[in-house]
């Protein structure tokens, strides 16, 4: 496929989409600060954030939907700010699919082809082309002449997607399309999604609250809290590298311990006094003066248990056991620090440890690599971030 409505192929990692210091305002309210972020042409961009971070009327700028109150949005080089959404060369999928369920899946795709004529402009047999090839790619051709009624949830998304790609449009924009499946289709659907956007070539753009979602399907994410964007950067950056303590906790699981970062060593260390003991670790993208408060971060699945003494180059710790908890490919260890901070460890068969019981005491180490000093910040608890998802 990969072409434009004019039949133009996409000039791949040129921006389609550039927001340019975009502020929305609803009376005293600020939804969303001062976005300034380009999106390039084939690729799947997220916004992901908790409720109220900007990310949905961010989507609905784009698509025009709501007008910046400053700032521009530019679709292909044009300033679209005010261009209402009709004429923006951009689809939008809903959470809810709004198939007309009188139609056949053949007819609802072609709805839109049809009404505009494309027929008449582009020649007899286009719409039937296009149409064809579309079911094609989301792999719904055998169930051309069913009603919407007659398929799955899964069935119907890829129906929604095929009806907003058939018109070639510049991107496609999907708010939350997944939120209506069940846990295991949605999981299905994301590897779905991702195929489906490779084999089309179109820009998506994506929202979600769900970090797995973006983790697994997107090139690049932007993370997005109270109305301003945190940091945009590939998964592996954003999970491996976050540039602040909220990126950090939202995506995926942290151990993030606050302290002072106490002085900078030869190579590419810093020393970070946390956890009642001086430890090295890498520095993160934020200059931090020797003194000066910071964050460590440390995945738990990065962080090792043993019985006895590690040895070797690694930051190390004695702990105690709190709690175990048994989550399938792992064991969840909850510990305790000298200075009573939490740990947690996820800890596979691989590190052979015995059967822990809570007041056992044990040794936990990383590699000074698996760790990340951040600019210190309130730490949020287990609680705020669940809050966080729930009004999600």
């Amino acid at each position: 496929m990969n072409q434009t409505v004019d039949g133009r192929a996409p000039k791949k990692g040129a921006p389609v989409i550039e927001i340019d210091h975009v502020t929305k305002r609803f009376a005293d309210y600020v939804a969303v600060a001062d976005a300034d972020f380009s999106i390039a042409s084939g690729e799947f961009f997220s916004m992901l954030g908790p409720s109220g971070c900007g990310k949905t009327t961010t989507l609905r700028m784009i698509a025009g939907f709501e007008t910046p109150t400053s700032g521009a949005i530019r679709l292909e080089g044009t300033d679209v700010s005010r261009v209402p959404p009709h004429k923006r060369n951009v689809n939008t999928v809903f959470q809810h699919y709004a198939l007309f369920p009188h139609m056949s899946v053949w007819d609802n795709v072609a709805y839109g082809p049809r009404s505009m004529g494309v027929d008449k402009r582009a020649g007899k047999g286009e719409v039937k082309r296009r149409v064809d090839e579309l079911l094609e790619v989301v792999r719904l051709t055998d169930f051309a002449k069913r009603k919407p009624g007659q398929l799955s949830g899964g069935q119907q998304q890829r129906v929604a997607l095929a009806r907003a790609l058939v018109n070639y449009p510049s991107a496609l924009l999907l708010d939350e399309p997944l939120g209506a499946l069940d846990l295991k289709l949605r999981h299905a659907m994301q590897f779905e999604l991702k195929r489906i956007q490779r084999e089309v070539g179109i820009t998506f753009i994506y929202v979600t609250h769900d970090q797995e979602e973006a983790l697994t399907m997107s090139d690049r994410i932007a993370v997005m809290n109270a109305g301003n964007v945190e940091q945009i950067g590939t998964p592996t950056e954003i999970y491996d590298r976050p540039s602040t303590v909220f990126v950090a906790n939202f995506i995926g699981q942290a151990n993030l311990w606050p302290g002072r970062q106490t002085g900078r060593l030869n190579g590419d260390y810093v020393e970070v006094n946390v956890l009642g003991s001086t430890l090295r670790a890498r520095p993160g993208d934020t200059a931090i003066e020797t003194g000066g408060h910071a964050t460590l971060m440390v995945r738990p699945e990065r962080v090792r248990v043993s019985m006895e003494p590690p040895i070797g180059d690694v930051a190390s710790v004695r702990a105690t056991v709190r709690d175990m908890t048994f989550q399938g490919p792992v064991v969840r260890l909850s510990l305790a620090a000298p200075d009573d901070s939490p740990i947690v460890a996820h800890v596979g068969p691989e590190q052979n440890l015995p059967m822990l019981r809570p007041g056992e005491q044990v040794y936990v180490c990383w590699s000074p690599d698996a760790s990340l000093v951040l600019p210190a910040a309130d730490i949020p608890t287990t609680e705020d971030l669940e809050e966080m998802l729930d009004e999600s």
